[in-house]
């Protein structure tokens, strides 16, 4: 008796993930809660523990696969046995000539085809059980397909640029003796350029691309030398050699005219990078979206901060930002505008009677909005401790979907980069974004007399649909009047 391995619950708006890695193979003996794998969405990472103990059957869902909600990952069997074919089986001779096809896993749902983005293995090459042999992508995420049993790569159903659906076969692997099929269908693109035997890791290639750093400069610790994206993640972190004397400067006179194209660089997108343009695209086609824009004086706040912010590190173990007045004041305007908390489904309004506060967060892969729940009920020192929570798992891609799902009304802080203004983009199907912006010294008129005062700029996006101009600007007003007079709060006016 065998028992299933599936894809676990990814989150109410997501139907796929890509099998990232294996950590065991078939044959192997696995212990219950023992990690098998690990899967990776648009935005987070998940480890697949063995539901029970056994023997590790087949592998169903390669590396580089996409897999949909509760498919079918592997197989685990009872006791040492269970992975290998009966002995005395008159067609055990001939076992090692079967061949073994390699399929495009389950894809979810929602999720119909895959593009065959890159081969790692040639028809011929002899290949290991769960060795990579290609990489498939989708609308959200790469995906790398491992070889379900050992042998030799014998045929290339689908080459490098294929679109493929679910059900199709993107290889066929034959045992030690196999004989490769007409290289028809072989792809001589899967060659390595630079002579490894083995393709980099693509996020691994992507964070190099965007870092700037050339292929061969980093030591891959993955099987045969492959570069993995922990590799380019160590390799940045390490210390930079001292830079060598710069050359003399070449003559204008001397210097050969420029060629553009020779530097120039062209990278795909990723598809992650592909969904969040798409995603952003969509929500300005959907909504009827407007931005009105303020101002307000930190002055108070900042004195407020500065008075109790070591004894309310001292007593909660947590810094004390700007994040959690900001919070609160969003929470107490949405009360007195509660349109702005809610949304369009169909031809209903759904008002939300809770503030789940989405606070967008920038990391290497791209924009992520893990959501605070209840954070209208929320003290200073609970939003703060989930605020830096949250922040550190996003750094490190260790948020589950859960923790980005359900999310009411978002705020987005651009000032931690500089910006002085800007209009944020709805996330959808929330009706509203507060966009906070740099702190900058600004001359103002207060009382007759010009002083210099700390201002920010506010800018708030909503869905005109559902939000009319007067309920906009009477929330952005009240966030203005409890960020310059904090003691609003504690009195809830």
């Amino acid at each position: 008796m065998s028992i299933e391995v599936r894809v676990p619950t990814l989150g109410e708006s997501v139907t796929e993930a890509t099998v990232a890695t294996w950590f065991k193979k078939p044959g192997d003996s696995v212990a219950a809660d023992e990690m098998l794998c690990e899967l990776e969405t648009d935005k987070v990472t998940v480890e697949v523990p063995a539901p029970s103990a056994g023997v590790l059957g087949e592998i169903v869902a390669a590396e580089g696969v996409t897999v949909g909600v509760d498919a079918l990952l592997a197989t685990i069997g009872e006791g040492a046995g269970t992975a290998a074919a009966p002995a005395a089986a008159p067609a055990a001779t001939s076992a090692a000539a079967a061949s073994v096809d390699v399929m495009v896993p389950s894809l979810g749902e929602s999720v119909t085809e895959a593009t065959v983005a890159s081969w790692f293995k040639q028809v011929g090459d002899t290949v290991a059980a769960d060795e990579m042999l290609c990489e498939l992508e989708t609308d959200k995420v790469s995906v790398e397909v491992p070889a379900p049993a050992a042998g030799v790569l014998t045929e290339i159903v689908a080459p490098e640029g294929t679109t493929v659906d679910a059900t199709a076969k993107l290889a066929v692997i034959g045992g030690a003796g196999a004989v490769a099929a007409p290289t028809a269908a072989q792809n001589p693109a899967a060659a390595v350029a630079s002579g490894k035997d083995v393709e980099d890791a693509p996020s691994a290639k992507v964070m190099m691309a965007q870092a700037g750093m050339a292929e061969g400069t980093v030591q891959g610790t993955g099987r045969d030398g492959r570069v993995m994206k922990h590799d380019v993640q160590a390799a940045m972190a390490a210390p930079k050699p001292a830079a060598a004397p710069a050359p003399a400067p070449i003559p204008a006179a001397a210097k050969a005219p420029a060629d553009n194209a020779g530097r120039e660089e062209r990278v795909k997108m990723t598809r992650l990078r592909q969904t969040i343009a798409k995603r952003l695209k969509d929500s300005q086609n959907t909504a009827a979206m407007l931005t009105t824009y303020n101002e307000v004086d930190m002055t108070e706040t900042m004195a407020l901060r500065k008075e109790y912010k070591d004894l309310f590190e001292k007593k909660h173990g947590v810094r004390l930002g700007f994040m959690s007045f900001f919070t609160k004041a969003c929470c107490h305007a949405l009360k007195e505008v509660p349109e702005v908390n809610a949304e369009i489904d169909g031809t209903d309004i759904v008002y939300k009677n809770y503030v789940n506060m989405g606070i967008a967060a920038g990391t290497p892969t791209g924009l992520v909005v893990p959501v605070i729940n209840d954070a209208d009920s929320m003290s200073f020192a609970t939003i703060e401790k989930a605020i830096a929570e949250k922040g550190r798992k996003a750094r490190d891609g260790k948020l589950s979907m859960d923790e980005m799902q359900g999310g009411t009304f978002t705020i987005s802080n651009g000032g931690v980069y500089g910006s002085l203004m800007s209009s944020p983009i709805l996330n959808p199907p929330q009706s509203g974004i507060l966009g906070m912006h740099k702190i900058q010294d600004r001359p103002m008129a207060i009382n007759g007399q010009v002083v210099i005062r700390p201002m920010m700029y506010l800018a708030l996006s909503y869905d005109h649909r559902i939000v009319d101009g007067k309920g906009a600007v009477t929330f952005l007003v009240r966030v203005k009047e409890a960020l310059e007079d904090p003691r609003r709060l504690l009195m809830d006016l």
